[in-house]
């Protein structure tokens, strides 16, 4: 079996390289107006999300409740209760910064493209993956700031409720009702389009990824960070991803669920949105300079869940099909 490397995160590595290098076209006072432009980007990524919504096959998707109940519970539960774990063990404002970084990244939603893309290959449940994945983006816009609440916090910032969800609000939630709302007229040019529309949510993903590590780079953040300090990040991420991974397929087994909804639970509930996170950390975290710290795990864990679901996918897929 040959192992593709996944373009995408390529693309962020070198966007990275691009604001190590170039950080003045993402500071404060640029002459190219980044923020707007992502601001502009964040609200049509979501009103095409909310266009290649289709209500029927969200309203069928309710009946397999169970399943649903896992996948959800592991991405707004199980996620974050085994990152709080390690909160007490952490003694430098660095490891705190680090922390929240794993936090944030442990209350994000699922992510609906790989996860139904993987779901597919290995012959899962494929309308429980997209239900799941799809309802998973609209819970993460209440679920997600109320988590992160908890912490920001303490960690000084101007952390608003009124102004977060009123951001969350104008973004995000009002293009994806209007993209659901428009769904009849304008559904099947979206999902004509899917491939160029992936391409322009990626954009901007990556644009808001430059300024992120742009402004970090411009603070000299990272200089707290050393070579040990990665190691462990990279440590931590993937025995994090693990440990979800079997804890979900485990319950879904005391579950008695059958294959394809085990598959479905395992690879939903332990996905975790890289457009929501990028997104969420602008509206979040806008004022703080950590922000490219903050989003490191989140980075390594994209990387990481493509490459670990994808070779367990492709075993998958070779078994014999019901």
């Amino acid at each position: 079996m040959k192992m593709k490397i996944d373009k995408f995160v390529i693309a962020i590595i070198i966007v990275i390289g691009i604001a190590y290098l170039f950080p003045q076209w993402g500071v404060v006072g640029s002459p190219v107006p980044i923020n707007t432009i992502s601001n502009i980007g964040i609200s049509l990524i979501f009103f095409f999300y909310g266009l290649k919504l289709s209500p029927e096959k969200l309203k069928a998707g309710l009946k397999n409740w169970k399943l649903h109940v896992l996948v959800q519970a592991s991405t707004f539960l199980i996620f974050p209760l085994l990152v709080l774990f390690f909160r007490p063990f952490l003694q430098t404002e660095e490891q705190t910064t680090m922390w929240l970084g794993f936090f944030f990244l442990a209350v994000l939603p699922s992510t609906v493209s790989s996860s139904v893309v993987m779901v597919s290959m290995a012959k899962g449940n494929i309308p429980a993956a997209i239900f799941n994945a799809s309802i998973s983006g609209i819970i993460g816009i209440a679920i997600t700031p109320l988590w992160m609440g908890l912490f920001v916090n303490q960690a000084q910032t101007d952390f608003d409720f009124t102004e977060i969800y009123t951001k969350l609000m104008l973004q995000i939630i009002l293009p994806v009702v209007l993209g659901i709302l428009l769904q009849r007229f304008l559904g099947a040019f979206a999902l004509k389009h899917s491939a160029k529309l992936t391409l322009f949510d990626k954009s901007i993903i990556l644009l808001i990824i430059y300024k992120s590590f742009a402004e970090s780079f411009e603070e000299n953040i990272f200089s707290s960070v050393s070579i040990l300090d990665l190691l462990l990040l990279f440590i931590g991420v993937i025995v994090l991803f693990i440990i979800a991974f079997f804890l979900t397929g485990f319950m879904g087994k005391k579950l008695d669920f059958n294959k394809e909804d085990q598959i479905t639970a395992q690879f939903c509930g332990t996905k975790k949105s890289l457009v929501h996170g990028t997104v969420f950390s602008k509206i979040l975290f806008g004022n703080m300079a950590s922000i490219g710290i903050i989003l490191l795990p989140l980075m390594l864990f994209h990387a990481i869940q493509i490459l670990i679901i994808s070779v367990i996918a492709s075993r998958l897929a070779r078994r014999p099909y019901p």
